[in-house]
């Protein structure tokens, strides 16, 4: 991190008008080992000059990331006051493109929940609010605002930006509504599931399989560090997630359409 990002980051941090951000802030900045092994374990699938879609973009901690690997960024974001984070920290960027928007199945526009206390998991899925009402883990999350969101279809994307080698996806229970609006396979993706809401996890994979992709692998948490170590198909993957145990809580699947992609030879873990 330069020390212009983190003067950046620490007037962020000061700020009442962000406060509510203080906590992403803290936890996603300023931690060189886990930039280190975010980098070391994205260097798999991203490369310098690679155009990256981080769908679902927070405070921006995987847009470093991927600026630190040498690649181009379109940061997918809904919430104005984590725009104004991303806006803030990567000014003068002309390799971040924000787009002020959620991804979704077609465009137009939708209803978000926002959770005030905790925007890491405000969302677009009024299902994915109501499976952590009394869910162990989500005890006290709170949406207790709604605002109406652009939505703009990562087919959209493609063909605004081109073909990107990697795209992440995490939006909190959308991820499925999110792949309904991709219409080809890309080199590789990721998409975040949690446990309770896992039918969204197994409406991705079968997605994802009509899309060409064949090849998928997880990691837990925050954890960047993959399960199998190698891609398996979709129906092993499925079953996997499906025997999880609740407190595993979320994660993300790794999935890669080998036949597109010279990056396949193995897992990315």
């Amino acid at each position: 991190m330069t020390d212009t990002v983190a003067a950046r980051i620490a007037a962020l941090q000061d700020d009442p008008a962000t406060a509510s951000l203080r906590r992403s802030l803290d936890v996603y900045y300023g931690d060189p080992e886990r930039d280190a092994r975010m980098d070391a374990f994205y260097a798999r699938l991203v490369a310098p000059g690679d155009l990256v879609f981080d769908i679902g973009s927070h405070v921006g901690d995987h847009v470093g990331s991927f600026r630190r690997l040498g690649a181009r960024v379109v940061a997918v974001e809904p919430q104005p006051l984590c725009l104004r984070a991303l806006r803030a920290i990567y000014a003068g960027d002309d390799q971040v493109t924000l787009v002020e928007a959620a991804c979704g199945a077609v465009a137009g526009s939708v209803r978000f929940h926002v959770n005030s206390a905790n925007p890491t998991v405000s969302t677009a899925s009024s299902h994915f609010v109501r499976a952590a009402v009394g869910a162990g883990g989500w005890e006290g999350e709170v949406w207790d605002s709604e605002i109406e969101v652009p939505v703009v279809t990562v087919d959209a994307l493609v063909e605004q930006y081109g073909v990107p080698a990697f795209a992440k996806i995490d939006v909190e229970g959308f991820e499925d509504a999110v792949l309904a609006g991709l219409s080809r396979p890309l080199p590789a993706l990721s998409f975040e599931f949690t446990t309770i809401a896992r039918e969204v996890a197994l409406r991705c994979l079968d997605r994802l399989t009509a899309l060409g992709f064949d090849g998928f692998d997880v990691a837990l948490g925050d954890d960047k560090s993959m399960t199998f170590e190698s891609w398996v198909p979709a129906h092993e993957m499925a079953a996997h997630l499906v025997t999880l145990p609740h407190e595993a809580n979320s994660g993300d699947v790794y999935c890669v359409s080998r036949s597109g992609s010279d990056r396949s030879g193995g897992g990315a873990g």
